[in-house]
């Protein structure tokens, strides 16, 4: 496995309808999203790169591993979206920043 670094833009999202889907608590490969979970969305550029499903992903600014659970709108490009849970105002106050990634990018055969 190789450790990659990067920079990305990111924004973060609850489980609101209004700022996912129907069904705002799966992500869009089916894993259920929960508050107080540690997961993220990627643009579906970075999912080539290793952000895969389960990746795991540390964040600047942020304790802990994040897991890969859900993809971005195809739109959306070099980008993150942190899962807050039912927290609007969490997901308010980080609003959008840079930040550097870094996670372990498995070897393919």
């Amino acid at each position: 496995d190789k450790t990659v670094t990067m920079k990305v833009a990111s924004t973060a999202y609850t489980s609101h309808v209004s700022q996912t889907s129907a069904t705002p608590f799966i992500g869009a490969w089916g894993d259920d999203l929960k508050p107080g979970m540690k997961a993220i969305a990627v643009s579906r550029d970075l999912i080539p790169k290793g952000l895969t499903r389960n990746a795991k992903v540390k964040i600047e600014g942020l304790s802990g591993e994040y897991l890969v659970k859900d993809k971005m709108n195809k739109r959306w490009t070099n980008k993150i979206d942190i899962y807050m849970g039912l927290d609007n105002q969490a997901a308010k106050d980080w609003g959008k920043r840079e930040v550097t990634i870094t996670f372990e990018k498995k070897e393919t055969k």
